[in-house]
């Protein structure tokens, strides 16, 4: 799994009920053909990441699209994808926080 793009936003909350801050990630990500994933077009997924006052970040949930049908598709990433996601996530938020 390599991403080759991303974007994020941050998501406010404008009641202040959510503690912490919430991030929305939208990656393009390329995989191996022989991954159950694997579309000609690509595959995007987006990801929504919690962050905790005291620093912790977190996966909070993430949606698999093709974006050659433009469909969501019903597949679980492996445990060892998410960490490979949660901390390219977390690398860019601290980029974010230095600059």
């Amino acid at each position: 799994m390599e991403i080759t793009q991303f974007s994020m936003e941050e998501i406010k909350d404008p009641t202040n009920i959510i503690e912490g801050k919430r991030f929305e990630f939208l990656l393009d990500v390329e995989v191996d053909e022989e991954d159950e994933l694997y579309s000609e077009a690509g595959i995007e997924v987006r990801v929504l990441i919690g962050q905790k006052p005291e620093g912790e970040t977190y996966l909070l949930n993430y949606f698999i699209k093709d974006k050659g049908e433009n469909d969501y598709l019903d597949f679980a990433l492996e445990d060892d994808e998410e960490a490979f996601i949660l901390d390219f996530c977390k690398e860019q938020l601290l980029k974010e926080d230095v600059e």
